[in-house]
């Protein structure tokens, strides 16, 4: 760290020095929370705005998505700073190699190992965003009619179900995977919020498509995120730790939602 006073003669490269620098110790850490943190852990949800324009849409589906992060999640906090600074904002190896203390050399083979990890991960067929919207309104439409088979349909055969609650509200204790298991989840979930009065609202969430879960009383109690891959939906996520949806909306209580639920049954 510089002294006060001390005069920059780059003032870019210095700033881009000091956030890498501090991104990195910051994922250091935030990986030893991660360690410690109940149940699966997902990136928090990114909501589109109703006046969001397509072009915007789809950079997020490209760097923000689900997948995306998920993969980002599983590479060093080396390769994550030499896979951004490199392949999003368009550095040199060189003044990568500046910036995290490195030689070039050892910049390139982490830029390799990033983008192999990436590339092993990455669908093996693209999906157009029309064939997405098909799959992702078909799934909600098989959701809200409680019908298992057309569901199962959209489902990948492996595809995976994933709940975060963080400890702070009720959540699936493990992923669910296949896809007999993931609609028996999703249906009984969508009873259960019919049952209470909420409603589920399909928007797009870190640039695909997803859903905001509301309560009777109009407060957001989960958002769910689609992955959706190879001619079929192969991941969903549900976000329902508090913590993460504050940004979206007023969050309501899984706990208030479940016992209004039992108390209407009894």
């Amino acid at each position: 760290m510089r002294d006060a006073g001390t005069q920059i003669d780059t003032p870019m490269a210095y700033i881009s020095t000091l956030a890498t620098r501090l991104s990195i110790d910051h994922l250091r850490s935030a990986r030893v929370r991660r360690e410690q943190y109940v149940g699966d852990w997902l990136p928090e949800p990114l909501v589109e705005s109703p006046e969001g324009d397509p072009a915007q849409r789809a950079e997020m589906l490209d760097s923000l998505s689900f997948a995306f992060l998920a993969v980002l999640e599983r590479l060093s906090p080396e390769q994550r700073a030499v896979l951004l600074l490199r392949d999003v904002f368009g550095y040199e190896y060189d003044e990568i190699a500046e910036i995290l203390d490195l030689e070039a050399a050892n910049v390139r083979q982490l830029a390799v190992r990033a983008r192999r990890r990436v590339r092993e991960q990455r669908p093996r067929f693209a999906v157009s965003r029309q064939q997405q919207e098909r799959l992702a309104s078909g799934f909600f439409a098989a959701v809200e009619r409680g019908d298992v088979r057309a569901l199962e349909a959209l489902l990948a055969e492996d595809v995976v179900l994933r709940g975060d609650g963080g400890g702070k509200a009720p959540a699936l204790g493990h992923s669910i995977v296949g896809r007999a298991e993931v609609a028996r989840v999703m249906l009984a979930w969508a009873r259960l919020g019919e049952g209470a009065g909420g409603s589920v609202q399909p928007l797009t969430v870190n640039g695909g498509p997803g859903a905001l879960v509301w309560d009777a009383d109009k407060h957001l109690i989960a958002v769910w995120a689609l992955d959706v891959a190879d001619g079929a939906i192969r991941g969903i996520a549900s976000i329902v730790n508090p913590d993460k949806l504050r940004h979206i909306a007023t969050v309501g209580s899984m706990v208030d939602t479940l016992r209004s639920i039992r108390d209407r049954r009894s």
